[in-house]
């Protein structure tokens, strides 16, 4: 890592947000997850960054598959987001989130749930 550049790459971030209360606001609440990722892939897009979905992660042991992780987007190759379309962000989900961080080796990820009128978000740090 460059020591010139922030730890986290806060303007990233602010990026996503934005998207996805763009997302929010044209589509409001009430839709299924995939919807949202479809249109927060777009808005994304749309904004120049670099967008992949359903990105496959293998899970080793001992240099043995033993599991996949299938997180819902990678964003410049740095950044996980995971959305939801829940009533409220569980433990499980912040698990979920860092065992992707874990398995693709990366430090942040966001979590963001379209279910409600406004957009709710959580940013997950590993290590």
């Amino acid at each position: 890592m460059n020591t010139n550049e922030p730890e986290y790459p806060d303007a990233l971030i602010e990026s996503v947000i934005g998207c996805a209360y763009e997302v929010s606001n044209q589509l409001g609440a009430g839709f299924l997850e995939k919807v949202y990722e479809r249109a927060l892939a777009s808005e994304l897009g749309l904004r120049g960054l670099n967008v992949r979905r359903q990105v496959p992660y293998r899970i080793l042991y001992k240099g043995k598959p033993v599991g996949d992780y299938t997180a819902d987007m990678l964003i410049e190759n740095q950044l996980i987001v995971e959305l939801k379309c829940v009533e409220r962000f569980s433990n499980e989900h912040m698990a979920q989130c860092l065992n992707y961080l874990k398995a693709a080796n990366l430090r942040l990820a966001l979590l963001i749930n379209f279910q409600k009128p406004k957009v709710e978000w959580k940013r997950i740090i590993f290590g």
